[in-house]
């Protein structure tokens, strides 16, 4: 009896082959041909399941999209749901700091991605380019409780501090790709700046 075929199965494993090509040459040396060597299948095949070259960049970006956005969740799981908005907005902001290959080819990626959307029409419409402001606002959830619950200033303006906050961690990371500073060093930077925005809150075990 013939086999089945797993076509999610093997669509993932040509979509994880662009994402390990690309964080190794980068994607403008991504080709149907270069992704079907590094997934040890033929051209044709990859065409089957991606009809172009663009198909399969939005693919691979709406994969990461989706692992990703499940980190920042685990994360804020791991922090408990009676943890201190100061926490959880750490534990969101570290996961913008490579801190394994998993999170390193994410942002290796999703900033070529978004460097690439500026000049490509097709690019620039994806929904993937509306996570800054999501988190923007998610950001601005948080300040606005610690300011409620008496954490940070009551003064402060949340909006423009969750401006700053996603700034600052987007710049650490970017500072650990390119071996600025190592991923700790980054983790620390972000730690005394959220220190400054919360003097006298504390945060949980293991963030």
């Amino acid at each position: 009896m013939p086999k089945l075929v797993d076509h999610e199965e093997r669509r993932a494993h040509i979509i994880d082959a662009l994402l390990r090509t690309a964080a190794d040459s980068g994607l403008h040396a991504v080709t149907m041909r270069s992704v079907a060597i590094e997934a040890g299948v033929s051209v044709r095949l990859v065409q089957y399941y991606f009809d172009t070259k663009e198909q399969l960049l939005l693919a691979a970006l709406t994969r990461l999209a989706v692992r990703m956005g499940e980190r920042v969740r685990d994360r804020v799981r791991a922090a408990g749901s009676s943890t201190a908005p100061r926490d959880i907005i750490e534990a969101v902001l570290l996961e913008a700091i490579p801190t394994d290959e998993e999170s390193r080819t994410f942002h290796l990626v999703y900033t070529e991605y978004a460097v690439l959307s500026v000049t490509d029409p097709a690019l620039a419409g994806q929904s993937f380019l509306a996570a800054p402001n999501e988190m923007e606002g998610f950001l601005v959830g948080q300040l606005a409780a610690a300011q409620q619950a008496g954490d940070t200033d009551p003064c402060l303006d949340a909006r423009q501090e969750a401006v700053v906050l996603l700034a600052v961690s987007a710049g650490l990371g970017l500072s650990v790709l390119l071996g600025q500073r190592t991923a700790d060093d980054a983790a620390a930077v972000l730690h005394y700046h959220l220190g400054r925005l919360f003097p006298d809150a504390r945060t949980s075990e293991g963030l």
